[in-house]
């Protein structure tokens, strides 16, 4: 693999990424064959936010590759609690790991703290940027459930606005020929701009519709994702959003029989439990497909040698990000690092934010 770090699902290329799904179903057809390429290695797992599914699904790949984990998954029972550093934790660990997952609150905390590992750094989520080993998780389902990543049309539906997971989807369906997007949502919660740029600018389509009973007809794949509450300001604004969208089994009258539906969960109340039930509902699997994923990444991740931090990088412009969510904002120390996108436009390096100058 050519890069160290994996930031973006995108940072691979398509040969690598069909290698890694390739690689995700030897292990899933003979998994005691993988029983110890993994041992004497450590996993960090850094869980700044709650998680069930990626952390553990991160720690199971470990222990099932015969690798060992250390961690927290509350950062109040770390040093975070008395004020250390991103820089100064990730310098740590990245001694003590020879890999590391990390998820933050704050958009854009991997990217950061990759400048500072020795250690490979894996990104398990930032805010609500991006998730590429969700949408691992996703593309070893699609590959396996459908038997292609081109040339799908794809419904996704819900927090659009803050589902990372909706995001690294989105960026790495639309460098694969054909796809189309249908991106349903309350106008409140519709794709962030730089997604559709990136679909724009891509040999892809897509179109934005407030109606999941109007969407479902014409999809091939559902991907039905939570209202999140923590995303949201206050309670009030939360619920207007919430229950706009459910999918159920009356709605599922119109799907075609081909359609698969997943969710990257927790779920809340947006699938009807009887959709369970449904031979298209492949969310379950879906994190079981992750797993082997997971195991796949980290296996080529630690092929790579390389232990040395990136070299220092100084700043590219006299700003700061103006997203207020971007780990820059807090962590001060961090370089202004921008790459100029026409016009007055920069796009911060860690959240992908826009900065007018």
């Amino acid at each position: 693999m050519k890069t160290k770090n994996v930031i973006d699902l995108t940072d691979l290329s398509h040969q690598e990424l069909t290698d890694i799904i390739k690689l995700a179903n030897e292990i899933r057809e003979r998994p005691k064959e993988f029983g110890d390429v993994c041992k004497g290695k450590i996993l960090a797992t850094l869980f700044y936010e709650p998680s069930t599914r990626t952390q553990m699904s991160f720690q199971t790949a470990m222990l099932r590759l015969g690798g060992s984990i250390i961690g927290f998954d509350n950062p109040q029972n770390s040093s975070v609690s008395k004020g250390e550093s991103l820089k100064d934790t990730i310098t740590v660990v990245g001694g003590y790991a020879d890999i590391i997952a990390i998820r933050h609150p704050s958009e854009g905390t991997a990217a950061a703290a990759s400048m500072y590992s020795a250690a490979p750094v894996i990104n398990a989520g930032d805010g609500g940027h991006l998730h590429p080993t969700q949408t691992l998780t996703d593309v070893v389902t699609l590959y396996n459930e459908m038997g292609r990543l081109d040339h799908l049309t794809i419904g996704l539906c819900g927090d659009l606005k803050n589902g990372r997971t909706v995001h690294s989807l989105i960026k790495t369906m639309s460098t694969f020929k054909g796809n189309k997007f249908i991106l349903i949502s309350t106008p409140e919660l519709s794709v962030p701009q730089y997604i559709k740029d990136i679909i724009n600018a891509s040999e892809c389509d897509y179109e934005e519709i407030g109606s999941l009973t109007e969407a479902m007809p014409g999809l091939d794949v559902l991907y039905m994702t939570r209202i999140q509450r923590e995303r949201f300001a206050s309670e009030e604004e939360y619920k207007k959003q919430n229950g706009v969208f459910v999918l159920d089994k009356e709605k599922l009258k119109a799907a075609r029989k081909s359609m698969k539906i997943l969710h990257p969960l927790p779920r809340v109340d947006e699938i009807d439990v009887e959709v369970d039930y449904d031979e298209r509902a492949k969310y379950f699997e879906q994190t079981v497909y992750g797993m082997y994923g997971r195991m796949a990444l980290i296996m080529t991740m630690l092929k790579n040698t390389d232990r040395t931090p990136d070299p220092r990088v100084y700043p590219t412009h006299p700003f700061r990000c103006s997203n207020p969510n971007c780990i820059s904002r807090t962590e001060k120390y961090l370089p202004g690092i921008f790459r100029e996108a026409g016009g007055d436009m920069l796009l911060c390096r860690y959240c992908e934010g826009r900065t007018l100058i």
